[in-house]
């Protein structure tokens, strides 16, 4: 299975079109998709986007909720709600709407990362600081995985 990995700055211009990196086209071209989904991502202040598969692990996280909950419903608003289908222009770029520019955060350059399933859109300052508190609690969760068994344990 292709996976989105890396990170990517490109500029993103007046308009609001940015370049979508080309080994990122290249996922989405092998899996017959010629658009990219993009949403605000939730609990971040960057966008989350992808191709078909992403759409449809989505769905298959709402379906797995009992039909007509609340749960259900607000899964669905929040994912479905304000995700928007970009087609891919001959030079590779895609037009932002406003509403996930600002969202983003977005102004003259895009971080775009690859986090495997799926790749977020960040703003550039916005996400050093993302990666640097990443990096800590991977640090943090390396020293945790890496004690023996029962050591920091209470019995």
């Amino acid at each position: 299975m292709d996976r989105f990995v890396s990170s990517y700055r490109n500029r993103v211009d007046a308009k609001g079109r940015v370049s979508i990196p080309a080994p990122f086209r290249a996922i989405l071209a092998r899996s017959g998709f010629e658009e990219v989904y993009l949403y605000p991502a939730l609990g971040q202040a960057c966008l989350d986007g992808g191709g078909q598969s992403l759409i449809e692990e989505i769905y298959r996280l709402i379906d797995a909720l009992p039909a007509y909950s609340d749960e259900r419903d607000q899964l669905s608003v929040a994912l479905l709600g304000d995700c928007v289908a970009l087609r891919i222009d001959g030079d590779g770029r895609i037009l932002l709407p406003q509403p996930l520019i600002e969202h983003a955060g977005l102004e003259g350059e895009a971080v775009i990362v690859g986090v495997g399933h799926k790749f977020q859109m960040w703003a550039p300052g916005r996400f050093d600081a993302h990666l640097a508190e990443a990096r800590q609690k991977a640090r943090e969760l390396k020293k945790l995985l890496g004690r023996p068994a029962g050591e920091g344990e209470r019995a």
